[in-house]
């Protein structure tokens, strides 16, 4: 199971990076938004974590370029952000994220999110 962190703090990406791959996925991380757009037109991974506060490219913008974009459209994105004001949830939804995790992140609660947008296929195959 191929993940794609883009995430440009360090600390963050560095602690999800970690407990992510003890968890068994293979993880690629982009560190700002450009890269992001690059690594997920060229891996396709099979879930991505976007913050959406990202240098060079913002994760809003990624997020809409993704899923207008029929190579990357079904590529699951979870938006990151520490923008937790009333309605940053449906705004990310509106551009084309999947789900929505407020900073700071609970670890438990995204693994359950990213659980839920694993096609039931990927699951038994990793099972």
């Amino acid at each position: 199971m191929h993940l794609l962190l883009v995430e440009d703090h360090e600390e963050l990406w560095d602690f999800l990076s970690r407990r992510l791959q003890r968890r068994g996925f293979e993880v690629t991380v982009a560190t700002d938004g450009q890269q992001g757009l690059d690594r997920a037109r060229e891996l396709k991974p099979d879930i991505m974590l976007l913050d959406m506060n990202l240098p060079l490219v913002d994760g809003w913008t990624i997020a809409r370029t993704l899923k207008a974009d029929p190579e990357t459209a079904g590529i699951p994105i979870i938006a990151l952000t520490a923008h937790a004001m009333s309605g940053d949830r449906q705004k990310a939804l509106d551009v084309g994220c999947n789900d929505y995790h407020p900073k700071p992140v609970v670890f438990a609660q995204l693994l359950s999110q990213i659980d839920a947008l694993i096609p039931h296929s990927e699951k038994l195959a990793n099972a």
